[in-house]
């Protein structure tokens, strides 16, 4: 009986939406990888894009890849969460429906967003949004990741570090705050903060109906 009730809980619960940003070469794609891989119930979200599709990149795993004209479309019935919009580039957007399959059925999902993003994403689910900023332990490690990695130009590398202090002054507009000083340790913080965030009593629906049963129980007693 005790294990049918836990079960059910579980499928009762509400899924939440948990935003990680930082500045690059603060290990964030490296960590959301490694969240993804160890709990199933955290999803990635598809967002949707104008760009063309890249060689070795596949419709609905990496983008759903749409027409400007889609995009509009999609823009007027409010169904993007959050949205890049620019009519000179690329635009991206965040679809509700995409999200909401997930969070319906009790699952997790986890975005890379930048605070543009967070801010247009909290205005629209404030009571989903979970929102975790990563901070370097140092400017000078930043740069030294960003020249270990060997992805990049001198030049890009040099465009990303002046982006850093902007990105940085939106600190604090985020929930939780971490300094990824050591990879492992950062992402066991970030899985504490998933699961904390997962026993709030507003996602767990299930329990008013479990409460009820227990007082009922109780009466009878």
């Amino acid at each position: 009986m005790t294990s049918d009730v836990i079960e059910h809980l579980k499928t009762t619960r509400k899924g939440a939406m948990f935003i990680i940003e930082a500045p690059s070469g603060t290990g964030k794609t490296t960590i959301i990888k490694e969240l993804l891989a160890q709990d199933p119930n955290l999803k990635f979200s598809v967002s949707v894009t104008t760009r063309p599709k890249r060689e070795g990149e596949v419709e609905g795993v990496d983008y759903y890849y749409i027409s400007n004209d889609e995009y509009d479309m999609l823009k007027a019935q409010d169904a993007f969460y959050e949205y890049v919009d620019s009519q000179y580039g690329s635009r991206y957007g965040t679809l509700r429906s995409e999200v909401d399959s997930f969070i319906n059925i009790g699952q997790d999902v986890i975005f890379d967003l930048d605070w543009v993003g967070m801010r247009q994403m909290k205005e629209k689910a404030p009571d989903k949004v979970v929102s975790i900023y990563l901070l370097p332990p140092s400017v000078a490690e930043v740069k030294r990741r960003l020249i270990s990695r060997g992805t990049d130009s001198n030049a890009v590398i040099e465009k990303r570090m002046d982006l850093i202090v902007e990105k940085i002054k939106h600190w604090n507009e985020f929930d939780y705050v971490l300094v990824n000083a050591n990879l492992e340790e950062t992402i066991q913080k970030v899985r504490r903060i998933i699961s904390c965030e997962r026993m709030k009593r507003v996602r767990q629906v299930g329990l008013k109906s479990f409460v009820k049963q227990l007082i009922d129980e109780a009466g009878e007693q």
